[in-house]
């Protein structure tokens, strides 16, 4: 077992997830921090399921020497549904690297007071460079953007924690609510699937199963004592669902002197999140067009940034919700696929 490269796995796993959404805090409020207590109970149950299942697709990739999320899918759901799967996934994965992309010009326009298209372009330059390194870059820069992450959370929470009723406001019961569960799942769910486009191809490369099962567990736990950390922070708020960018309020209120280091943060999670999908799209499409990577990165991203200029809410409102159910039916068969297979 190699240490070193399980602490990879964990920080590509954690970068993959982590995107626009959570780095705003409107994720955190959404799924957990409007819960109250029930959402950090919330945030524990998910932490799980991210340390579980993350684990367990890579131990099955590596048995069944999957090399992309279609063999997955096809181990996971047969000949017959598999292709569905594969199209809905791969929708939703040039879905959020367009959303993400259009993040990177909203940085730009609205934060830096800079050109959108620079930020565009700087963006696909980057994520191209990365991806043409393979897995290599893809470590290198998770390895840069996640203890980046990891330390302004936890900074934000020890400033946090110098105001008000801190403990108060952490720890009030107000009851349990089921729906807070049902929440956490959903949210696990819509990830895990997602990060399995690049979770298969790193733990093919990988190939050891002691390394990934590591992998795994650590990127669960960076995973939930992040969450946590920004619940703690949210629940600061008087009421964190009212705000559109609730982690800028917090900064706003409680730390203004970290304002530049959030924008890094921001952009940093954005561009983890599009090498993420795009290298586990590249893998995908290997085996069905061969090709060089340029030409697969080129074809992956040009589309993603035609659906990043185009208005489609639409779409991806008919499209969220439809892969959050697969999502849940993908839990159901890695539980019974994954028995079979003895793990």
């Amino acid at each position: 077992m190699d240490w070193r490269r399980s602490l990879s796995i964990a920080l590509v796993y954690v970068g993959t997830v982590v995107g626009a959404g959570f780095a705003s805090g409107r994720e955190i409020v959404e799924f957990f921090s409007k819960y109250g207590f029930s959402g950090m109970i919330g945030i524990f149950f998910s932490g799980c399921l991210f340390m579980y299942f993350g684990r367990k697709i890579m131990i099955l990739s590596i048995r069944i020497r999957a090399k992309n999320f279609d063999e997955f899918n096809r181990f996971l759901f047969g000949p017959a549904l598999a292709p569905l799967v594969t199209f809905i996934q791969f929708l939703m994965l040039i879905g959020v690297t367009s959303v993400m992309l259009s993040g990177t010009a909203a940085v730009f326009e609205e934060q830096l007071r800079l050109p959108g298209a620079a930020g565009l372009l700087l963006t696909v330059l980057l994520a191209g460079a990365v991806i043409t390194m393979g897995k290599r870059g893809v470590v290198f820069v998770n390895g840069m953007v996640v203890p980046l992450l990891v330390l302004f959370s936890f900074s934000l929470l020890w400033k946090s924690a110098e105001f008000g009723d801190f403990p108060g406001k952490v720890f009030s019961f107000d009851g349990f609510r089921i729906s807070a569960l049902n929440s956490a799942v959903a949210y696990a769910a819509f990830n895990i699937a997602l990060a399995q486009g690049v979770l298969v191809p790193a733990a093919a490369e990988i190939g050891d199963v002691r390394t990934v099962k590591l992998g795994g567990l650590l990127g669960g736990a960076i995973l939930t004592a992040v969450m946590l950390a920004s619940h703690f922070v949210l629940v600061q708020l008087p009421d964190p669902a009212s705000f559109q960018i609730p982690m800028g309020a917090v900064i706003g209120r409680l730390a203004g002197s970290f304002y530049f280091l959030y924008i890094l943060v921001i952009y940093g999670e954005i561009l983890t999140t599009i090498i993420g999908n795009v290298y586990g799209l590249e893998r995908f499409l290997q085996t069905h067009f061969p090709g060089g990577k340029r030409r697969l990165g080129l074809f992956i991203f040009f589309s993603c940034l035609l659906l990043s200029l185009i208005p489609y809410g639409t779409l991806l409102g008919f499209l969220y919700p439809l892969f959050g159910y697969v999502s849940l039916i993908y839990f159901l068969f890695l539980l019974l696929r994954g028995k079979r297979q003895g793990e």
